[in-house]
């Protein structure tokens, strides 16, 4: 359930990064970081197959809800991440002139 969560997160942030022409949001990065998490959780779940075998395909309804609230988070902190990535970059300047006005 986390690979398939973080893989759902990383086509759609590439299709926004590929549709939108301007990229000044750094919507790459995050897309990097949604197919990092995949990446890592396809290795992940290789592991698990290769050590249980055909009962990998059955999980138990609890190990679901915990991978889907793992998957969930991941999504959440890459967000956060992300938002911190472009809050530094201030790609428009807002900050910075919220920053410097003098009202």
């Amino acid at each position: 359930m986390t690979l398939l969560i973080t893989a759902f997160a990383a086509v759609i942030s590439t299709i926004c990064w590929y549709t939108i022409p301007n990229n000044k949001m750094k919507i790459g990065t995050l897309a990097l970081m949604y197919w990092g998490a995949s990446l890592m959780w396809l290795v992940d779940a290789i592991a698990e197959y290769i050590e249980l075998g055909a009962d990998y395909f059955v999980p138990a309804a609890e190990d679901m809800i915990n991978d889907a609230f793992l998957g969930s988070c991941v999504v959440a902190f890459g967000l956060i991440i992300w938002l911190v990535i472009v809050l530094a970059k201030d790609p428009n300047g807002k900050i910075k002139a919220a920053l410097t006005s003098k009202n």
